[in-house]
């Protein structure tokens, strides 16, 4: 921080100091700047969420104004309902308040979820290359879940199974890429990518060697569809499980921002500051692993969305996961509402799995990111 003293002349020739003008170095100017553009996104992006919910609610082969919409909707809501005067048909209200509200509702649960859960992986190995996909997370999920969804394994949990099961999976595969690209106590980006696309490729033959195995047909060309991504199977009573499991992954990762944080400085500096990073590591495979098999139980295999969001999300508000949790998840939100909306009107009346329009956007941006990065293809 530097000092310059201007000086003024005084008509009989004595010098006056002028006050000492203070130089703000280029980081502090940065971080002013991630700082603004954090309080324009949180007020923008919310609202950017109720106008990308009430679009998605309202488009579909039978247009629902808007009015309409969310009069239906309170009508629904205890208490505010009793208000509401009816007006719409039966169709209408089976339309909105049964298909298309829990649809969308769950299209911005699991897209702040996958956000969510590649901020915690990016944090974990230290990569902005990471994510449940591409590092084999969402395919582990999605053996564990076909055997549930096509032999009916681990039926005595009863309505749990399916989340259950896609967990272990997820959790396996973490566990498994974690290992064989940790060599020497240090992970490289190769190592990690590679290590990732051989676990992924060797779960993704398992699954398809699960659902071939299928003994009915109908239910294989429901779980191939299943495992490209779908929101399909939204309704209220699917909603509760995966919106609990975001609500407290989020809570306990912004809890831990902090620790994250110093990890993204060096596993050294970390514990010099008193972070155990063996154990939060540990912990933060078993909370990433969590989220992403409950997300892929109910919306199957949905790729890139942890990869995209947090990036840009760092490249507009910086690296400090205060700001990037909260926008990324509201981000991630708006992102796969839109995803779903796409998915469901540029081919009607038939739709695409919702997994190939995030593909189409994460792929080339995959790509990109290789590309700028300096430290992608050598060292770390």
């Amino acid at each position: 921080m530097g000092v310059k003293n201007l000086a003024a002349t005084k008509g009989d020739g004595e010098l006056i100091e002028s006050p000492p003008v203070r130089k703000i170095d280029s980081s502090e100017k940065e971080k002013n700047k991630h700082q603004r553009r954090f309080k324009i996104l949180l007020f923008i992006l919310p609202l950017g969420l109720f106008l990308s919910l009430t679009l998605s609610v309202m488009l579909g082969p039978v247009t629902i104004d808007m009015v309409t919409v969310w009069k239906i909707v309170l009508s629904n809501i205890p208490y505010i309902g009793d208000g509401v005067t009816a007006y719409w048909s039966t169709a209408q209200q089976n339309i909105i308040w049964e298909l298309r509200f829990p649809r969308a509702l769950l299209g911005g649960i699991v897209g702040a979820g996958l956000a969510i859960a590649g901020v915690g992986i990016q944090a974990l190995v230290r990569n902005s290359l990471a994510d449940p996909y591409i590092l084999g997370v969402s395919s582990g999920a999605s053996v564990g879940a076909t055997l549930v969804i096509l032999f009916g394994a681990l039926q005595f949990f009863g309505q749990y199974a399916l989340s259950i099961a896609a967990f272990l999976g997820a959790f396996l595969s973490v566990v498994f890429v974690y290992t064989f690209a940790r060599v020497g106590g240090q992970i490289s980006t190769i190592r990690l990518l590679l290590a990732g696309i051989a676990i992924s490729m060797i779960l993704g033959a398992v699954t398809n060697v699960i659902v071939l195995s299928a003994p009915e047909e109908e239910g294989i060309r429901s779980a191939m569809y299943w495992m490209m991504g779908s929101l399909a199977g939204a309704n209220w009573t699917v909603l509760p499980i995966p919106a609990t499991a975001v609500v407290l992954v989020f809570a306990f990762l912004l809890y831990q921002s902090r620790t994250l944080n110093l990890i993204l400085m060096g596993e050294d500096t970390a514990a010099t500051l008193g972070i155990n990073v063996d154990a939060f590591r540990k912990l933060l495979i078993v909370v990433t692993s969590l989220l992403t098999g409950v997300l892929v139980a109910v919306s199957g295999a949905i790729g890139f969305v942890g990869l995209m969001i947090p990036h840009m999300i760092r490249l507009l508000v910086g690296s400090d996961h205060k700001r990037v949790l909260p926008i990324s998840a509201l981000f991630g939100a708006v992102f796969m509402i839109w995803a779903d909306i796409v998915a469901r009107l540029v081919v009607a009346p038939e739709e695409l799995p919702i997994g190939v329009v995030t593909a189409l956007c994460g792929g080339p941006f995959f790509i990109w990111l290789l590309r700028r990065s300096s430290y992608s293809f050598g060292g770390r």
